[in-house]
């Protein structure tokens, strides 16, 4: 892998995993992506930072878009919508972010899934398939992720896709307007398991 294969993407770049799909997100995304947050705001708001007033305009999905496609560029980020591959259907958000290069080669894994989709396995599947992304192409050394403690889904997907649990960090991240603990986990490419 060049240098420049990861500053500069194929703005196509698309993922394949276990019955889904991962690309970058396109403008043509918009209406999905609006309509599965909104409808499935009530049950993503407890695990995420607070949404602002205008997060689901136009507007602030192209903002959004920018940031990405200069994380892309800079080689900070890989941000991915999931979709279901028989009928494209966007079922959630899988990123690798906060890119550390040079003595690291790590990554942080973020994801989230629509309410209507959730435990069908489209996490786990999305999960995986960065994961060998990230550990393929991306030539990472370590995937890092974390939870809520109280989030038994999220951290079943990241049991489930080989992470190790390795600690605790307090008031970790602010989520819905408060600063929480996190469990974190970590996944190592020498140890990760066959199917990622």
């Amino acid at each position: 892998m060049s240098l420049l294969d990861w500053i500069h993407p194929d703005p196509s770049l698309a993922v394949r995993g276990d019955g889904v799909l991962l690309r970058l997100p396109r403008n043509s995304d918009y209406r999905q992506w609006s309509d599965l947050r909104h409808h499935s705001r009530d049950f993503l708001q407890p695990w995420e930072p607070s949404w602002p007033e205008d997060d689901l305009t136009r507007a602030a999905y192209r903002r959004r878009l920018a940031v990405y496609t200069r994380e892309i560029e800079l080689g900070g980020a890989y941000p991915f919508f999931i979709f279901r591959p028989d009928d494209e259907a966007l079922v959630g958000g899988v990123t690798l972010s906060n890119i550390r290069r040079g003595v690291a080669e790590t990554a942080t894994l973020g994801y989230w899934i629509g309410q209507p989709f959730v435990r069908r396995g489209y996490a786990t599947a999305a999960v995986r398939a960065v994961c060998r992304f990230g550990f393929g192409r991306l030539g990472l050394h370590r995937i890092e992720a974390a939870c809520l403690p109280s989030n038994d889904g999220s951290r079943g997907v990241l049991e489930n896709c080989g992470f190790e649990h390795e600690g605790l960090a307090r008031a970790y991240l602010k989520i819905n307007g408060t600063w929480r603990d996190h469990l974190l986990f970590g996944l190592i490419r020498s140890e990760a398991p066959e199917e990622v």
